[in-house]
């Protein structure tokens, strides 16, 4: 019964670790580009969008497909960063151990 109450305690402290992590990562954000800059988004660690900004030249009336695929791009290697960033995050918090279902 020691250890079952041990390993209990010793949950709870991951547990709160990680919502406090969890906290901290929502302040940080990523960015990534396409199109040479032309489009570049931010996430946070929610993986949110909390930005896009879009450079005037590139929006073309005649090619909007053009901008959609480098939103797309931009958007989508943002969310890839924010998640690295949070497995590279949670990894330090559980000393690489992988815990199915944590990220």
């Amino acid at each position: 019964m020691k250890n079952l109450s041990h390993l209990m305690k010793q949950a709870q402290k991951l547990q709160t670790k990680m919502a406090e992590m969890q906290a901290e990562l929502g302040q940080r954000t990523v960015s990534a580009q396409a199109g040479g800059g032309m489009v570049e988004a931010t996430v946070n660690g929610r993986q949110e969008l909390v930005a896009l900004r879009i450079e005037p030249e590139v929006a073309n009336p005649e090619d909007v497909e053009m901008l959609q695929d480098l939103i797309l791009a931009a958007v989508n290697e943002a969310l890839n960063r924010s998640r690295e960033m949070m497995a590279q995050e949670m990894s330090k918090l559980t000393g690489g151990m992988q815990i199915p279902g944590l990220f």
